[in-house]
């Protein structure tokens, strides 16, 4: 599976001491692009466990839809 994912930062995030979760001591970084509080996890990526392999999905305010086709500057 795919996912397109859309993001407005224009830098890096850096992780404070802050950022540790003082009762678990960890901290999870997302991997699906789909948090709110990106660039940690929480738990958003539970939605996409039956995504299909060959399939490309963009999700909006937390509503999956199938790409059928992803056009890019290349493809002008």
């Amino acid at each position: 599976m795919t996912r397109l994912v859309e993001l407005e930062a224009t830098g890096p995030r850096k992780l404070e001491p802050s950022d540790i979760d003082d009762e678990k001591g960890d901290v999870a970084v997302c991997q699906c692009g789909l948090s709110a509080s990106f660039p940690f996890c929480d738990g958003s990526h539970r939605q996409t466990d039956d995504e299909e392999s060959e399939t490309t999905y963009v999700y909006d305010d937390g509503e999956r839809a199938v790409v059928e086709r992803v056009v890019t500057a290349d493809d002008e």
